[in-house]
């Protein structure tokens, strides 16, 4: 059965095609520098009915012209099946496009991973005819990123780490430092790992972590659904009560002190458009007094004439 988890391990392949460096490092596989990757068509089907599909395939360019085929299959658990299809993934693109292949596996679970990596080989008598190596990514060498300024300057990776470590004692800390470092990047990229983390974390022990730490973090609402989420969330509580509380939340995961008179001064606040202005000012104050200061507190001015 195809789940989130699974699509979200090989999409984000296609859609953030820079963490390819970076895995590829943990393989030990020269990545090529400045290169271009393009998804291409991954169904495998021959003329008979005989259905087969990859889950990615990528085109990998190198600027001197080079290229190679990188195949990327998520899988959860072992299946005795994928030890004849995965070879015959790699032929069947080598003979349809002329280019090398190479097979990456992601896997969260570590004795799947174990077994992924083969090598499975087809022969008889003690000739061997094919043996298939594929490389394998899993919690034992995709490390968890678990501080918030190598996520910012990865959030891909980061996003990714998390996927891997999704089962992992380290899930909390990693998504805890993601979600301090996405409030602070372009909404281009951080509301792309917002909901992709949404959607492949599901409704597993992460995901609900993750929806309980974006529905404070994101405070720009009606821009997508886990945004939608959290504005929701806030509006049913009651509006000011609900963005005094998600500023507070802001000011304690970044590790700001708040003191009694910050705290009641957000609290008995019920003029939203000051809540909202003091919601954004959260994810990028360095104290929490700085909230309050003379510029964001002025009422707005006249335009001047003349």
């Amino acid at each position: 059965m195809v789940t989130s988890a699974h699509e979200g391990m090989h999409r984000i392949f296609q859609e953030r095609p820079e963490i390819l460096t970076p895995v590829f490092e943990v393989l030990s596989v020269e990545s090529p520098e400045k290169a271009a990757v393009d998804a291409i068509v991954s169904d495998v089907t021959e003329a008979k009915p005989l259905a087969r599909h990859v889950d990615t395939v990528l085109r990998v360019t190198a600027a001197d012209g080079d290229a190679f085929l990188l195949a990327v299959e998520a899988q959860e658990r072992r299946d005795p099946k994928k030890e004849s299809s995965w070879p015959y993934y790699i032929a069947y693109l080598k003979s349809k496009y002329g280019l090398p292949v190479l097979l990456l596996v992601a896997c969260r679970d570590r004795a799947t991973a174990k077994w992924a990596a083969g090598p499975f080989q087809c022969g008889v008598r003690g000739w061997t005819a094919q043996r298939t190596y594929p490389l394998v990514v899993s919690p034992d060498n995709i490390p968890p990123i678990t501080d918030e300024r190598t996520a910012a300057e990865k959030p891909a990776m980061a996003a990714f780490s998390a996927l891997v470590h999704a089962n992992s004692p380290d899930i909390d800390v990693i998504l805890d430092a993601l979600a301090r470092a996405l409030a602070r990047l372009d909404p281009d990229v951080s509301d792309y790992i917002y909901q992709f983390l949404d959607a492949a974390l599901g409704n597993s022990p992460a995901g609900e972590k993750w929806r309980n730490l974006v529905s404070f973090v994101n405070y720009f609402p009606g821009r997508g659904t886990v945004m939608e989420r959290a504005y929701l969330d806030g509006k049913a509580e009651g509006k000011a009560r609900g963005e005094a509380k998600g500023i507070l939340r802001m000011l304690q995961y970044r590790g700001l002190p708040i003191s009694d008179q910050v705290r009641e001064r957000i609290t008995t606040c019920t003029d939203l458009d000051r809540l909202d202005d003091w919601l954004e000012r959260a994810g990028t104050v360095e104290r929490a007094e700085d909230l309050f200061d003379a510029a964001s507190e002025a009422p707005p001015t006249a335009p001047e004439w003349g």
